[in-house]
């Protein structure tokens, strides 16, 4: 995974070693008392079924030291709990620390076992479309009816008082759970609980500027394969600290824009230096679009510091890099942050000649943003506005990879603040067209009389599926990026198969497409009935194979950006070998979801195309049952046969 995620903070963790000697559970002074009945307990009737809870979290946030003391203690009811001990602790790069880990087994007769092992960094997806790094480890010797404990401390940088929120539901049942928020009193602090409060919680109270909060018997938190950001669909207390005491959204967001232009404007008003770059950049003889993609094509050269490897930042420590005060540094000295790289193309965008307007907008990844809450903190990206054409295109040149006039797709279908000297306008990021993202397949493969089907594939990943592969993968080196590759095409083939990446794909490009050629080998893809044999007709289907088969839905359903699957599959046959019968077309329209999957009969061969559009975004749990419906008829229609016989 990347460094590059940019709204997202980093937790390293640091082993504290323990000693692993046995003891009793009322030993040792780091610990609360566990009582017996705890050790004793096989079930908790309020959470019938459970593998697992919790019997009690404590978390302690402290906005003065920047600090924040996390003690989470879990029951394991039954084998499948077990999973429960193998802990993850999210993070992002770069961002404090995590200090003071201590754990430990109890087992029901009051043994203690201390953890003693490795903390590994990992990635982890928790469902489709839902993955994150984390920090992890394995609790030691773990049985049903055990009990895992563990603490640890997580440190902030100096002076960091963002992103405060207590979160109060967790994938398992909670029985009892403590929170509490020293507040930084040099802001004032606000806080909300958006979700709502879990039944028979009271508000948080205040006692001697320390923000207090105890609850029980909260409800286990189901995870679902494409759901909205975790964090924002559970109950949770969200603390904002503002110096600006204004409770009106308009006039809030009003003021604050008229701060940010002026800061930007500060920054990248170096109108000389920008008209000389540009006659370096462009020729007279430029459209006015061909100057803009040269514009934007140098910014991307810039080298951009915000994105720089921990290895590679050891060495601008001993590089001494000047601190950059504006535009004109940035272009002088050959780099800068991806924020001052945005406004450096504004400048340059300026000085030619264009309508430019800097935009601020809260990335959608890990929260939706919400401005009746007042929190300025929560406009997290700056990008570009460049009117071309009497046309409005943002840019993000910031980001590497961004293909010309393509942001990320957390940067799309949301509200941005348009910036200007006399205040703001909220504006919609719109999302790209459905056939501008996607994967094609083009697969030409040979069956031999065994069943065994082998030959080339082509993957082309496209415009967002592109840039997000690029940026994801980025920190990876050539071994990780193949076998990130071929486990793509591997997870596309409902049976096991070989895969052999055979090409270098040009993963340093911000184009809009990332080509990757394969061998593939798939063993008893066909199978003999009699003297026919079935071969299955979609041989890339196993993505969908389970997407939306349950019949009931918790959370609404989320999909990152819209996208075009296109498969075109041509399979020549063992000579003698006919086609006895093939499958009706299939042709879904369900307005924002199509499928299509046809099959062509040719000389000794059979095509198979298969399409599959998606266009949806956040859809309301109550229209899943229409996407469950439609789900199920693409797999019924993957599932059909192509029937063969021999001469």
């Amino acid at each position: 995974m990347s460094a590059l995620v940019r709204s997202h903070f980093i937790f390293a963790f640091i082993l504290f070693p323990l000693l692993t000697l046995p003891a009793t559970a009322s030993g040792g002074e780091d610990w609360p008392p566990i009582t017996p009945e705890e050790l004793k307990m096989t079930t908790e009737p309020k959470a019938p079924g459970s593998m697992a809870i919790y019997l009690y979290r404590q978390i302690d946030r402290d906005d003065v030291d920047h600090r924040e003391n996390v003690h989470e203690r879990i029951k394991i009811f039954s084998e499948g709990g077990r999973k429960f001990a193998d802990i993850e602790l999210p993070f992002v790069k770069d961002f404090g620390d995590i200090k003071n880990i201590q754990a430990r087994t109890i087992h029901p007769d009051g043994t203690i076992i201390n953890f003693d092992g490795k903390v590994y960094e990992s990635t982890v997806v928790k469902a489709k479309g839902i993955k994150y790094l984390a920090k992890t480890f394995s609790m030691p010797d773990v049985q049903p009816g055990s009990i895992i404990e563990y603490s640890y401390t997580r440190l902030f940088p100096t002076g960091w008082i963002y992103d405060s929120r207590w979160i109060l539901s967790e994938e398992l049942f909670t029985k009892y759970a403590k929170f509490s928020l020293r507040q930084n009193t040099s802001y004032a602090l606000v806080w909300s609980w958006p979700r709502g409060l879990p039944p028979g919680t009271n508000p948080p109270a205040v006692d001697h500027n320390i923000v207090r909060l105890e609850t029980h018997d909260v409800p286990a938190f189901p995870i679902e394969d494409y759901m909205p950001p975790i964090d924002e669909m559970k109950y949770r207390v969200e603390f904002t600290y503002t110096r600006d005491m204004e409770k009106d959204p308009d006039k809030y967001w009003k003021a604050h824009a008229k701060a940010l232009y002026a800061a930007v404007d500060a920054f990248s008003n170096r109108r000389k230096a920008m008209e000389q770059a540009v006659s370096q950049i462009t020729s007279p003889s430029d459209s006015p679009e061909q100057k803009l993609q040269k514009l934007y094509a140098t910014c991307q050269k810039i080298r951009n510091t915000s994105y720089e490897t921990e290895k590679t930042q050891k060495v601008l420590d001993r590089e001494k890099l000047k601190t950059i005060q504006n535009v004109e540094d940035i272009w002088k000295r050959g780099y800068g942050g991806n924020r001052g790289i945005n406004w450096l193309f504004l400048a340059l965008a300026r000085a030619a000649g264009f309508d430019v307007s800097p935009v601020f907008v809260c990335t959608r990844d890990r929260h939706f943003f919400n401005p009746k809450l007042i929190n300025a903190d929560e406009l997290n990206v700056g990008i570009v506005l460049v009117k071309l054409n009497g046309k409005e295109l943002y840019f993000d040149p910031g980001v590497p990879f961004a293909p010309f006039g393509v942001l990320t797709w957390s940067e799309t279908q949301v509200q941005g603040l348009v910036v200007d000297k006399e205040g703001g306008t909220w504006v919609t990021i719109p999302l790209p067209d459905p056939a501008f993202s996607g994967i094609e397949r083009v697969a030409t493969l040979q069956l031999d009389d065994t069943g065994t089907l082998e030959g080339k594939v082509t993957l082309t990943f496209k415009g967002l599926s592109a840039l997000w592969r690029r940026i994801d993968e980025s920190d990876d080196d050539d071994t990780q990026k193949r076998k990130s590759l071929e486990d793509e095409l591997r997870s596309s083939v409902p049976v096991a198969a070989d895969v052999e990446l055979t090409n270098k794909p040009d993963w340093k490009s911000s184009s809009n497409s990332l080509v990757a050629e394969f061998n593939l080998k798939v063993p008893g893809w066909s199978s003999a009935v009699g003297k026919r044999t079935l071969l299955p007709v979609e041989l890339f289907g196993a993505g969908e194979k389970h997407l939306f088969e349950t019949a009931t839905r918790v959370h609404p359903i989320y999909i990152s950006y819209p996208y075009t699957d296109a498969d075109e599959t041509t399979i020549a046959l063992p000579l003698g070998w006919q086609i006895y019968s093939q499958p009706q077309e299939q042709h879904l329209d369900a307005k924002a979801c199509r499928y299509d999957l046809t099959t062509e009969k040719k000389t000794g061969s059979v095509r198979v195309s298969r399409h599959l559009m998606m266009n949806l975004q956040l859809v309301d749990v109550k229209y899943y049952s229409p996407l469950h419906d439609f789900f199920q008829k693409v797999r019924t229609g993957d599932d059909q046969q192509i029937l063969l016989t021999t001469n």
